[in-house]
């Protein structure tokens, strides 16, 4: 993307202040809408199906088994990007998530049918993932390497202000005034609306193009989004240590609903206003641990503000609020903190594609494929320690692996610098030699 092909125009100006890639900006806009639509059933599904008698143990199948296929078509999303472009990929998600939500909604929901849940919920798992990791890999391929953390963090700022953050507070909102099923219907409108603002909006080229090589047959260009898990131990390691980031977010969105409405004592619009503010301050992470990575290095952060802060974080969310029920201004301060600390896993999405400079989208499917992964290892280490050690034994289990992924992070190291050199005046006649690059991604990130 040309700096000189940018119109100067208000619009271009405020991304070019936020750090947004101004061809890309109603992308971001779209993705947000998109996300919010996702994300309103997520604080309120799990207590939904409860109420309407479905046991524990099935319901967690039901988010294993949608995460499931969130983790396929999250590694997917890269593979059928570099063969089709990042933006077919996008217009495939939005149609499976539409019609699977439909039958989801009228055949499972409305006739509260377990076995259609489970189908319908369970393929609609294919859908956000192709539309959300799709864009993220068109970020990747039209965005210079200088300016891709940035990037990446305002990528994750829009996923997480609606997943689950604006979503959870329509919800708080819609559900008192229209009814819980209405809600559901609700998000699909937003889903739709989104999708299309993101598909109709954006135009930047890199998209409507395959990003293999010319040539490179199906099989062989995907086949290299599994062989980098081998040929680069050091990108599956970034998918193992992005598979532990967000787990324990989505099993205790299975589990804590119930632990704060009936342990602590929180009505259920109290509940989704606290997941409300968790990801408010996840979002501020987002952005922040964004910027800070551009000074102290991706890993840095990611260790000790994502990995260690996370361990720290994690049970006092629990715990706490337990020893001081009703305290709404308590939980939501150490909820505030829990959310900081995931999003401080961030420059995970900036230091994977550094380290296979000349095979970006593969190192993202594998990334894609932890950020997947982690829906239903989330649900799974529920359903594993629950029954037998209890709510307090999952969140010891957690603790544990963030502890765990901090060890992994002292592994990885900044391939190379993530800021741009401040040269004095002195040195300003040195020239640097960019390392090589595969010729495709180099022009594709040419500013």
């Amino acid at each position: 993307m040309s700096d000189q092909s940018t119109p100067n125009t208000p619009l271009s100006r405020f991304c070019k202040m936020l750090g947004i890639p101004y061809p890309m900006f109603w992308g971001f806009v779209g993705l947000l809408i998109f996300m919010i639509g996702d994300g309103v059933e997520l604080g309120y599904l799990s207590p939904y199906l409860s109420d309407h008698g479905m046991a524990d143990d099935r319901i967690a199948v039901v988010f294993t088994l949608y995460g499931v296929t969130v983790a396929i078509s999250s590694w997917l999303a890269g593979a059928l990007s570099s063969l089709w472009g990042p933006k077919r990929v996008m217009m495939l998600g939005l149609l499976i998530w539409s019609v699977f939500e439909t039958l989801f909604l009228i055949y499972g929901l409305e006739k509260v049918s377990y076995p259609m849940i489970l189908l319908t919920y369970g393929l609609r798992g294919f859908g956000y993932p192709l539309f959300a990791y799709g864009f993220l890999v068109w970020i990747a391929a039209a965005t210079p390497s200088r300016k891709m953390g940035l990037a990446v963090g305002w990528f994750w700022v829009a996923y997480a202000a609606g997943l689950p953050t604006l979503g959870s507070l329509v919800a708080s909102f819609a559900i008192p005034l229209i009814g819980a099923l209405q809600t559901f219907w609700l998000s699909f409108a937003l889903v739709v609306f989104g999708g299309l603002v993101g598909l109709i909006g954006m135009r930047e080229a890199h998209g409507m193009q395959r990003l293999a090589p010319e040539g490179e047959k199906p099989l062989r260009s995907m086949t290299k989004n599994i062989t980098i898990m081998w040929t680069n131990p050091k990108v599956s390691l970034v998918g193992l240590v992005r598979i532990i980031n967000t787990s324990s977010m989505f099993g205790f969105l299975i589990v804590m609903p119930g632990f704060f409405m009936d342990t602590v004592g929180f009505t259920l619009e109290q509940w989704l206003r606290l997941l409300t503010i968790v990801f408010v301050f996840n979002i501020i992470g987002n952005l922040t641990s964004s910027v800070i990575s551009t000074r102290i290095g991706y890993r840095n952060t990611i260790l000790w503000l994502g990995a260690v802060g996370s361990t720290i974080s994690t049970p006092l969310f629990f715990f706490m609020p337990q020893a001081f029920p009703h305290n709404f201004m308590l939980a939501a301060v150490f909820g505030a903190f829990y959310g900081l600390t995931l999003a401080c896993f961030v420059p995970l999405s900036a230091l994977a594609p550094a380290l296979a400079p000349q095979n970006k989208a593969a190192a993202l499917s594998v990334l894609s494929l932890g950020a997947g992964a982690s829906t239903w290892v989330g649900p799974a280490v529920v359903a594993i320690f629950n029954e037998s050690f209890g709510l307090g034994g999952v969140v010891w289990a957690f603790t544990g692996l963030y502890a765990l992924s901090a060890v992994m992070m002292t592994f990885l190291r900044d391939p190379e610098p993530v800021h741009e050199p401040v040269l004095t005046k002195a040195k300003s006649r040195i020239k640097i030699k960019a390392p090589r690059q595969d010729l495709r991604w180099a022009h594709a990130t040419r500013d």
